[in-house]
């Protein structure tokens, strides 16, 4: 039987703001955003999170949740600086881990002989190096599996640790609602809900076939993990897919000229970006494609990427005059440009999302 520990750092970026500022501690703050309103919340920190406020939510919204809301501006460079940090901690006990992004992973412990070859041991040990060693707190979630080490590591947030061990496994599955698993979006929920199924054993109780029929290839899965199935293994060697840049606007642009305007600032920061992660890796930054974003007044997204091997400003323009051919009348309230890149990149990716770049 497998052991794998699913780590979750407790509102990550937040809570470096808060280490390396006291004053924030104890007030709602938000990360991202802007004063003007525009843009969305990247994440928020507890107090914060007691009004409602949540990651991914337009900032005009969240100040009407909560007033007194402190919005701080990002420093994605700080906190991929700790994520590497957090990374060689959990080196010291595994070489099989798999980032999800700067603030999770997992780790198969599987063959660890550390604590005694105890899972439960490991994360509780990792959980107390991250906090003395860092001043920041995480929680986890210790199982026989990936996706239900996940679901765990959310049980007793913040800074606490859900253990499901084999004997309870089929116990702690069987009552899970669906809206945990990963991979169960709104959107699939709704339909599982039309179909009566609202937890594990619901879809236990469910005929096999009418579940592949209604959900396709993902109604096999949903099949397996309602029964405290996943055997996949770990992917160690994830690769950044990309690197970008973005800006949101403080109003409305609706003319092409004004498109390219921001064409040179945003280029430039890419640069900037591809030079960090030169620095970082120690390898060279292998483009693939270039492409170019925009959001519309609508909040409809669009995007044009074609292969491109060198980077080029001119080239970027090409782009977005491509792109802003499907505007057809309507506002741009976001443009960003991107690099995809060549295999054997390393890391995730990377477009950050806050507003000023």
């Amino acid at each position: 039987m497998r052991k794998i520990i699913h780590v979750d750092m407790d509102c990550f970026y937040a809570a470096v703001e808060m280490r390396d500022n006291p004053a924030l501690r104890d007030i709602p703050i938000a990360i991202g955003g802007s004063a003007d309103r525009r843009g969305v919340i990247s994440t928020c920190n507890y107090p914060a999170r007691k009004f409602g406020v949540r990651s991914a939510m337009a900032t005009a919204y969240a100040l009407k949740l909560c007033p007194n809301l402190t919005l701080v501006k990002g420093r994605m460079e700080v906190y991929a600086a700790e994520s590497q940090k957090i990374r060689k901690i959990f080196a010291d006990y595994t070489d099989l881990i798999e980032p999800l992004s700067l603030d999770e992973a997992y780790l198969d412990v599987t063959n660890s002989e550390f604590c005694g070859g105890s899972a439960t041991l490991i994360a509780e040990e990792i959980r107390a190096r991250i906090q003395n060693e860092l001043g920041l707190t995480a929680s986890a979630g210790v199982a026989p599996c990936k996706f239900v080490a996940k679901v765990a590591s959310d049980e007793n947030k913040p800074d606490g640790i859900c253990v499901i061990t084999p004997d309870k496994l089929d116990t702690y599955v069987r009552e899970m609602p669906l809206k945990k698993i990963p991979g169960v979006g709104k959107v699939t929920m709704q339909k599982l809900q039309r179909m009566g199924l609202n937890t594990c054993n619901d879809v236990r109780q469910y005929p096999f076939e009418r579940i592949q029929k209604e959900l396709g290839k993902f109604g096999s899965v949903l099949w397996e993990r309602a029964h405290g199935i996943d055997e996949r293994e770990l992917s160690v060697s994830r690769e950044r897919k990309s690197i970008g840049v973005e800006r949101t606007l403080n109003e409305d642009i609706h003319t092409f000229e004004q498109c390219i305007d921001f064409l040179p600032h945003l280029f430039e920061k890419l640069q900037e970006r591809m030079d960090n992660h030169k620095k970082r890796t120690g390898k060279p930054v292998r483009i693939r494609t270039q492409g170019v974003k925009l959001k519309f007044n609508d909040f409809q997204l669009t995007t044009v990427e074609h292969r491109y091997g060198a980077l080029d400003e001119n080239y970027f323009h090409t782009l977005m005059e491509e792109a802003f051919e499907r505007a057809k009348g309507r506002g741009i309230r976001l443009v960003g440009l991107h690099i995809g890149l060549a295999v054997n990149q390393s890391t995730q990716q990377l477009i950050l999302p806050f507003e000023d770049v």
